[in-house]
């Protein structure tokens, strides 16, 4: 039975008490020595002084408070085809551990007599392994592999089948296994988290605008500001945060039949804000962010899209210069109201 198999039923499962009894177990759950089995991708966590909760799957735990909320935030995509990894190896048994989680599993018989006697011989006789390595008690743990929170179902959730593998506290994995956690995997995962709030964007005229009359957009700096999410694994000391930072907005005005301002749509970040705001006396100046309708709505709306770019880093264990990740984006749509100009012959 591969150990994948075990934990993705298992963070289903654990998922479902942990929504359902509506509070978090203690953090002894699911770290090694603690009396249960990472394996098992349990979801544990506790709640800060702010009320954000710190979670963590498998052997990973986020720091979510600096991130971003409310209801209309959202996951960040990424501008090219990258995407974090769906799966990793980390550090989830003691000697002790290892065993009631294998024997078990064994003694019931359900997986076949010839794949336990080939666990057996890997962990208890010796082939390379003897009695579960209690000999090397608190000199290290066995590995596991997890599937990242979110993730299960995906393809790459299943590139983690290796089978549990014993790694001495200090040493690195071995090289063979390149889904092995990592300060750099670390901050891939904590970009999964990231949320980023909403990019609906202040326009005026706000209720409804004109045929061949400019509308101003922008968006404070107030309204939005860097995200980070920290990610880390309490057993080996190793944490990753991974920062998003926003520095453009592109406008789509949802017809063909508009001008947009600047021409490229493209709304730079200048002086902690994106565009400028309306004010008494600019009606007849260009916005530096907005957008011209060259034709009336109608009876309904154009959906105007506004997408915003954030530059995406991290920085870590053993690492002392911010490192690039794929820049994300996160957009919304707003429904625009545009008239027609009304003309009074006398």
């Amino acid at each position: 039975m591969p150990a994948i198999g075990r934990k993705t039923r298992g963070v289903a499962l654990c998922a479902a008490l942990f929504l359902l009894a509506g509070a978090a177990p203690a953090w002894a759950d699911i770290v090694p020595g603690g009396g249960g089995g990472a394996s098992e991708g349990g979801v544990s966590g506790g709640s800060g002084d702010d009320g954000t909760i710190n979670a963590s799957a498998g052997a990973v735990v986020y720091d979510r408070s600096k991130n971003g909320s409310g209801q209309s935030a959202g996951p960040v995509t990424s501008a090219s085809d990258w995407t974090p990894p769906a799966c990793y190896y980390a550090p989830a048994f003691t000697p002790d551990q290892l065993k009631a989680e294998l024997e078990p599993i064994w003694e019931a018989g359900s997986t076949g007599p010839e794949w336990d006697a080939q666990q057996r011989d890997r962990y208890v006789n010796g082939k390379p392994y003897k009695d579960f390595n209690k000999e090397k008690e608190g000199e290290g743990y066995w590995w596991d592999g997890f599937v990242a929170d979110g993730r299960i179902g995906d393809p790459g959730a299943l590139d983690c089948q290796e089978p549990n593998f014993w790694v001495d506290t200090g040493d690195d994995p071995p090289a063979d296994v390149p889904q092995a956690i990592t300060p750099e995997m670390l901050a891939q995962l904590a970009y999964a988290e990231l949320r980023v709030p909403s990019t609906e964007v202040k326009l005026a005229p706000e209720v409804e605008t004109k045929v061949n009359l400019p509308t101003w957009a922008w968006l404070d700096g107030a309204t939005f500001k860097p995200v980070s999410v920290t990610a880390s694994v309490p057993l080996l000391g190793m944490t990753a945060t991974t920062t998003a930072e926003p520095v453009s907005l592109r406008i789509e005005p949802g017809t063909a039949d508009a001008r947009l301002h600047p021409a490229s749509g493209e709304c730079a970040l200048a002086d902690g804000s994106i565009g400028e705001r309306y004010a008494k006396g600019k009606a007849d100046r260009t916005p530096p962010c907005g957008v011209t309708y060259l034709r009336s709505s109608g009876d309904g709306t154009f959906p105007l899209q506004a997408t915003l770019t954030w530059k995406i880093s991290w920085t870590g264990t053993g690492v002392n210069d911010e490192q690039p990740l794929p820049d994300g984006s996160f957009g919304a749509e707003q429904p625009v109201t545009v008239r027609e100009i009304q003309a009074v012959n006398r």
